[in-house]
């Protein structure tokens, strides 16, 4: 059975750029990829702090991790513009794949880990699935913007129906 585009068409009513209500969801993603990126910054940069002040090692990994942190925050607030989700769905991609290592690096050390009263291995174990959020979030907005991208591209403009839009 073939995919029908015309389902998928845009009534007379719309913007080219859909309607305020269509992009509430995104802007909603969005914003709680910006709180739960911002939410990893600050879970792993506590322990950099910590590391500096103490004139100890850092691990590069809570590095890592700080920096995913950061490059989801900048993104997701670069990424809300509906334009911009529309094309950017590979970023989407990038970082996703980006807080799937985060994910697979801390969760192989922390996820079966007991924390037995140590705060230090409870709050890493709560980070864990903070960037395991992150990651789905990603991955949501990922296929959204394929979804965009590949089924509303190429529409006609709204006024007078020549222009490819």
């Amino acid at each position: 059975m073939a995919f029908n585009r015309a389902k998928f068409s845009r009534s007379s009513s719309t913007s080219s750029s859909g309607s305020l209500l269509s992009k509430l969801p995104l802007w909603v993603l969005r914003f709680l990829q910006f709180v739960f990126a911002v939410t990893v910054i600050g879970l792993y940069a506590q322990d950099l702090r910590r590391a500096e002040k103490e004139d100890k090692y850092s691990d590069s990994k809570w590095g890592y991790a700080v920096a995913v942190g950061t490059i989801g925050a900048v993104s997701s607030l670069l990424l809300a513009w509906p334009r911009l989700s529309m094309w950017g769905w590979g970023w989407d991609l990038v970082v996703f794949i980006l807080f799937t290592a985060l994910f697979g690096l801390f969760g192989k050390m922390y996820i079966h880990e007991k924390p037995e009263g140590n705060g230090g291995v409870r709050k890493m174990k709560n980070a864990v699935w903070i960037d395991l959020i992150n990651m789905l979030l990603w991955f949501v907005t990922a296929i959204y913007g394929m979804v965009m991208f590949f089924f509303f591209r190429g529409r006609k403009s709204l006024h007078t129906g020549r222009a490819t839009v």
